[in-house]
């Protein structure tokens, strides 16, 4: 068993390796997901839908300008050098320089390599969520620094095979982070975030400003994305409710039609229920009448096997039993007359035998038990 959850548990980190650091948690995941959907539509839809706005990218230099790019879809656009203007009028200096869409767009110091430090960490897998929380635990052990002297961020590299996160801790001194900050003047407090400068230029991805100093900028498309997602749900809902309704419809139409059609078909199943009993009650008399013999047939053999002086006052066939009342000048021979008859088995005399002064014959009484012996049963059958 633990073998198996190993394997498990190695192959979800495979998988979770493929997706790539987004999908430690849902929220990345959804995130990813979301991005990856994305990437399907053409440029001018997402830039209209507001899924990748871009940022705009804040670089100070050494003679007093600040070098603006823009980011997005991972081109950077040089917009190109601007003086700060520290007594600009108005809140934002860079109002009356910029569009309306590049004024919203949010803004981020770009700090150089050189004033960063940038070191590799291995941390557990439950760590994922908070990762600036735990790294900070480790400013004063990988860095010369004290958390309250540096600003820092860490960003998820990847997953290592035994399931660990491989991270990626930047920090850059306060002293060397401030005077870049307050080079940029009245722009300071518009910031979004302070990103770092790769070796080849291009920013690392992550967010050294401290949290409670981030500017969240309003994202225009909000409303829209909101009142479109709305009706998106309400969509989902009313296709849903009206495949629910068209199923139910077309379940209460089969009933009905199973309803109309069950009547001839239980009249059928009576008529072929009461067909089988006259079947087998035809069957059973059949059965019946070639194991007993018809009246003919016992009047013919009981006329042929008496004697002439034998007259009968009743013959009478009740069931299984023959019984036969009469006056025979022979009558103690009567049984033996009667025996070996395929109609009859077993005749016997009832009683004694009384004598008839009136016609000098003796009075008796006989029975034997109808049924064909197996001889009979297969002529009367063919």
């Amino acid at each position: 068993m633990t073998s198996v959850l190993e394997g498990r548990t190695r192959g979800l980190a495979r998988i979770a390796a493929r997706l790539g650091p987004q999908a430690t948690s849902l929220r990345g995941l959804l995130a990813w997901w979301g991005r990856a959907l994305a990437a399907w539509l053409p440029v001018r839809v997402r830039r209209a839908l507001g899924v990748d706005r871009g940022r705009l990218l804040l670089m100070p230099l050494a003679d007093g300008e600040v070098r603006l790019q823009l980011q997005r879809d991972g081109d950077m656009l040089d917009f190109g050098r601007l003086p700060v203007l520290v007594d600009a009028p108005g809140d934002d200096p860079l109002a009356n320089v910029l569009s309306s869409a590049a004024v919203d767009l949010p803004r981020w110091l770009v700090l150089p390599a050189t004033a960063t430090l940038v070191r590799r960490l291995a941390l557990p897998g439950a760590a994922a969520d908070r990762l600036r929380d735990v790294v900070r635990f480790e400013l004063d052990r990988q860095t010369p620094f004290a958390a309250d002297e540096v600003i820092y961020d860490a960003r998820l590299v990847g997953r290592r095979p035994d399931g660990q996160l491989d991270v990626e801790l930047v920090a850059a001194p306060r002293v060397r982070a401030e005077p870049l900050l307050a080079a940029l003047g009245p722009l300071a407090g518009r910031l979004a975030g302070v990103d770092v400068l790769d070796v080849d230029g291009t920013p690392r991805g992550v967010n050294l400003l401290d949290p409670a100093a981030r500017r969240h900028q309003r994202d225009p498309w909000q409303v829209w994305n909101r009142v479109l997602a709305g009706v998106g749900v309400i969509a989902v809902g009313f296709a849903l409710v009206t495949i629910l309704d068209n199923r139910r419809q077309a379940a209460d139409d089969l009933e009905r039609k199973v309803r109309a059609r069950s009547g001839p078909a239980k009249i059928a199943a009576q008529q072929r229920e009461a067909l089988n009993e006259l079947v087998a009650g035809q069957a059973f008399l059949d059965k019946r009448r070639a194991e007993q013999p018809t009246a003919i047939e016992v009047l013919d053999e009981v006329s042929r096997r008496l004697p002439d002086g034998t007259y009968l006052e009743k013959l009478a066939m009740e069931g299984d039993r023959l019984t036969l009342l009469g006056l025979s000048n022979e009558a103690p021979s009567l049984v033996n007359r009667l025996e070996g008859s395929p109609l009859w088995q077993s005749p016997a005399l009832a009683g004694a035998l009384q004598p008839d002064p009136a016609t000098n014959r003796d009075r008796f009484t006989l029975t034997a038990e109808l049924g064909r012996t197996p001889a009979a049963k297969k002529g009367a059958s063919r």
